[in-house]
Order: structure tokens, then sequence, then C-alpha cells
């Protein structure tokens, strides 16, 4: 289920294993990066790590970041050159259990099978706090979903919540367009786009971090709720930390806490929240450089960066009655959409109950989840291993007595 890089990947084993199968896809193929991104959004990994099972990036900019544009086209091509059985315009309704396998009802009908894959990502759904219903009507409310650009929105201020990658992606491109911004910022991932000459994600695969096994990682549950690592992909190979968008002129204040007649209410403890960040940056950095030591690698000699920069007082409040912020620009993460899964394999708190994407029902597997089985887990070049080992999972069931 679904026809992104993850359902494309895993029809690629399927057909390595001659196991009959269909993709469904509620759009078109890679319609996720079709119509739920804005305009100027690039891939945060380099093109020389956009590749899947038997296909890579060939072109003439291997350390560039795809735009949208081509990452629909390099996944078209995907599909085309593997002959994936993508149904497109099918919307699945309803899976359930029945005979001993599945029933799913669609759009276009019902499919019986045996075994499921869902690979519907873990961004299908914008998470907006249960208080965004207090913001005045007054002002223009929008998640990523919503936003293409700047001129789409109403003249004034603009409020962005969260500072992960997308909050401080618009954040940039808002002020930019001459927008005042106020970034409100939670816990974040900070790290620079480079390190010792080399882009930072070349690191993190080099010394073998992303590969870390899902059983590997002590806080397993913490781990996969952390943000998305505050990067941009930008010719100039630019870094887009807090302290690049104060210089740009972008007011920082504390997590949205609240919006309690129609005030913002922002947390304090900014400070710690920075020297959180921090911290662990400089530790991600010290493990880069002890891998380093002692190996006959081209790179330039170890660095480290400015601490994130903190005003002497933060606000903590915000009148969305004024005339100061016009639009509040909700960056606060996604979420899966299992509304449709009849299958009772959802905990407490909306998440798919899996082991490794093997799914605590017999035959029903997912991909494309964060550190669904490496840190890897919900990137590009990461589908490879995840698929492999869940369609080798699946095909020991398909062989299994019945």
């Amino acid at each position: 289920m679904g026809a992104g890089h993850a359902g494309l990947a895993a029809s690629r084993f399927l057909a390595g294993r001659s196991i009959d199968h269909v993709v469904l896809e509620r759009g078109e193929v890679a319609n996720s990066w079709r119509r739920e991104r804005w305009d100027s959004l690039r891939l945060l990994t380099p093109n020389w790590q956009t590749r899947l099972p038997g296909q890579r990036y060939d072109g003439p900019d291997p350390d560039g970041y795809q735009t949208m544009g081509e990452v629909t086209a390099f996944l078209d091509a995907y599909a085309t050159a593997s002959g994936a059985p993508v149904r497109t315009g099918t919307n699945v309704t309803s899976l359930r259990r029945a005979d001993g396998g599945y029933v799913a009802t669609t759009s276009n009908g019902r499919i019986h099978c045996r075994t499921v894959v869902i690979a519907s990502g873990a961004c299908n759904q914008p998470t907006v706090p249960p208080f965004a219903e207090a913001v005045p009507k007054t002002v223009t409310r929008l998640t990523p979903f919503d936003y293409r650009g700047p001129a789409q929105l109403p003249d004034g201020g603009v409020l962005v919540v969260g500072a992960s990658a997308t909050g401080v992606q618009l954040a940039a491109e808002l002020r930019r367009a001459g927008r005042p911004v106020i970034l409100s910022v939670g816990e974040h991932v900070r790290l620079p786009r480079t390190y010792r000459g080399r882009d930072v994600l070349w690191w993190m695969d080099a010394s073998g971090l992303w590969d870390q096994r899902y059983d590997e990682v002590d806080d397993l549950a913490r781990a996969r709720r952390l943000p998305s690592p505050q990067l941009v992909g930008t010719p100039e190979r630019t870094t887009l930390d807090l302290n690049a968008l104060a210089a740009m002129g972008v007011e920082l204040v504390g997590r949205l806490a609240a919006v309690r007649d129609g005030r913002a209410l922002f947390s304090g403890g900014l400070r710690n929240v920075f020297s959180l960040a921090d911290l662990k940056l400089r530790r991600l950095l010290d493990t880069f450089d002890e891998w380093a030591a002692g190996r006959d690698i081209d790179v330039d000699p170890p660095e480290r960066f400015a601490p994130t920069a903190a005003a002497e007082t933060a606000r903590l409040q915000l009148d969305l009655h004024s005339s100061e912020v016009r639009t509040v620009l909700w960056a606060t993460g996604f979420r899966p959409d299992y509304r449709w899964l009849d299958v009772p394999v959802i905990d407490a708190k909306g998440r798919l109950t899996h082991d490794g994407g093997v799914v605590d029902s017999p035959g029903l597997y997912a991909l494309g989840l964060p550190l669904l089985r490496r840190r890897k887990s919900t990137f590009i070049h990461g589908i490879e291993d995840d698929a492999r080992d869940v369609i080798d999972h699946l095909a020991r069931h398909l062989a299994a007595p019945r």
C-alpha cells in the first residue's frame, strides 16, 4: 500500500522472488512528493544518496540536492524500469483480516491477499496541537501541507511553530521574502550542513551511525520520536541553524505551550533548550572525530561551532489579536494515517505495533517508518536494507505451512 519509494522498493524485492503482488496508490506514483510539499523544497540528502534497489542518481551534480520535480521524475523512472504493478487512483478505505489473510476494500473494489505491506509513509497527516482551535479566526492558519510559498499568505508577520527541518526552512524562506517572522522553538536536532569539508550526512553514512539497528538503540520509543535535523539542501550547501536564522532577523521564542484569550503563551527556558541541542551536536562531532582518527581519509581538521546564541530576554506572550502576526504556520510534525486499518495493531498513542516492520498480526508488514530497522529507515537511500529484510520475512511467512 503506497507507491512512494518504500512501496516501490518492496515491489522490486517481491518481483525478485516471483511473488505475485499489486501496489495500491491513492493518487499517482510519488503522490506525497507531488501534492504535499511546498514549491521550493529540496531533499535534505545529497544526490549521491538518492538510490533505490537497482537504480541510483547518475547525474552531473552528486553533491547537490534534488528538487521535488527531480524526486518525482526519479521515482517515476524507477516504477517504469522495474515494472512495478501500480494501481493509481486506488484509495484503501478498509483493511481487515479474513480467511487466514486480509481483505482490502478500495475505491475500485475488494482485493483478497495473504500478506500486506503498509508503505504509506509516516507523514500522512500534519500534527497540530489541540489548542490550535483557540487561535483567533482573524489569523490565517496553515500546515506545511497547505503552504506553497510566501505569496499565498496575507501581508504581515508570521509565527512559525516548530524548529525541525520544516520549521527552520519555512522561517528562512518567509524572512527572505521580507516577512517579519517569529519562530517558536522546542526540542530540536542541530546539525551543520558540512563538517570537516564533507556533507554531514557523509559522516553519518561512512561512520556507520546510520546503519545502527533498532534493537541496538537504548530508548527506541524516544529515538523514533526525535524531530528531523535542522538541515536544508541548497546549491551553496548552507548551514541553517538557529544562529543563522537569528542573523537573518528571525525572532526566536520558546515552545508554544498554549493559546488563551487570544494570546500565544511561550515556555521559558530557551537557553536550556539551546544548550541541550548544542551538547548533543558536540557529542556527535566527537563520535565522527573518533571514527576518523587513524583512518586515511581526505577530510579537513576537526572543528567546533559557536553555541546557539540566546537573546537577553525572550518574549513569553504574543497578542494574536494585534496586527503583529497575520499567519500561524504549524510546523509541528507529522503522523501516519491508520484510520482505514481495521486490525487491532494500533496502540493507545496511535502508533503501529511492530518489531522491525513485522506488525503484530500474521502476514502484515510496514516500511518507511522512523527507525523501523535502522536509523536511516525513512530516507530514500535507507529503504533498500529495510525492504530486503521485511520481504525476506514475508517470503518465509508465505512458505510456511498453513
